[in-house]
């Protein structure tokens, strides 16, 4: 759908690549913005469809990639599992490149009044963010929580989104780890490597967290407290011989 897999064999290599690399669960998210109309029905149909088809192992969930249009949050606000990860609680949202809008807040706090968890996608992929290490702070302290695409790690988006997500990494700022996998080839949904990366940089425990529990519980519904994201990375200290 979208800018996602073009066909149906497309997404079925999807399938299989994701399976390769141990994944075991994934979130289908089509676009919900000014570019692409959100449409549950046709989500449902296509899901039954491959479900139907593959013979993979990997469990299929629906969701969004929600852009904070008026009528979007309006109409969330009155469907609050529409948009939502596995129609329960968490609600990816990707805020736009071009400007922090002043609604953004007032609009994260409407949401997050109706009962829905908002996960901030890509920031490291945002030039406005990557500015903005205190505003991220801010909107985690208010409950939200971030979430970096994996391929970002290897410079897939550029020096500046991979030096952004080592902060955010190092900073305890990020919740999820995610493959944003659009195709079979350049965008593949795989996170095996992007697994080992953040377990070799900042230990096992984030890595677990960020890869399986994190995401099972969005699954599920269930509250990821914001205080209890693995602590940070500490900081490599260098220290000079006396002379």
């Amino acid at each position: 759908m979208d800018d996602g897999a073009k066909t149906l064999e497309v997404s079925l290599a999807m399938l299989d690549v994701a399976a390769a690399a141990g994944t075991t669960d994934i979130v289908a998210t089509p676009h919900a913005d000014i570019e692409y109309e959100f449409q549950p029905e046709l989500v449902r149909q296509r899901l039954v469809e491959l479900k139907a088809t593959t013979t993979s192992a990997i469990r299929i969930h629906s969701g969004c990639d929600f852009h904070l249009t008026f009528d979007n949050v309006i109409d969330a606000l009155a469907n609050p599992a529409k948009y939502t990860i596995n129609h329960k609680r968490y609600l990816l949202v990707e805020l736009s490149d071009m400007m922090v809008f002043k609604s953004t807040e007032p609009d994260f706090r409407r949401l997050q009044d109706a009962g829905m968890l908002l996960v901030i996608t890509h920031p490291e992929r945002n030039p406005l963010l990557r500015q903005r290490l205190e505003m991220i702070r801010h909107w985690i302290s208010m409950g939200c929580y971030m979430q970096v695409t994996g391929q970002s790690l290897f410079g897939r988006f550029g020096t500046k989104a991979k030096n952004f997500s080592e902060t955010l990494l190092r900073e305890g700022l990020v919740h999820f780890i995610a493959s944003d996998g659009h195709d079979n080839k350049h965008r593949p949904p795989t996170m095996d490597e992007a697994f080992r990366y953040v377990s070799k940089r900042f230990g096992e425990k984030r890595a677990v967290a960020l890869f399986s529990t994190n995401p099972l519980a969005a699954l599920n519904g269930e509250l990821i407290p914001i205080e209890a994201n693995p602590e940070p990375a500490p900081r490599r200290k260098w220290f000079l011989p006396w002379r």
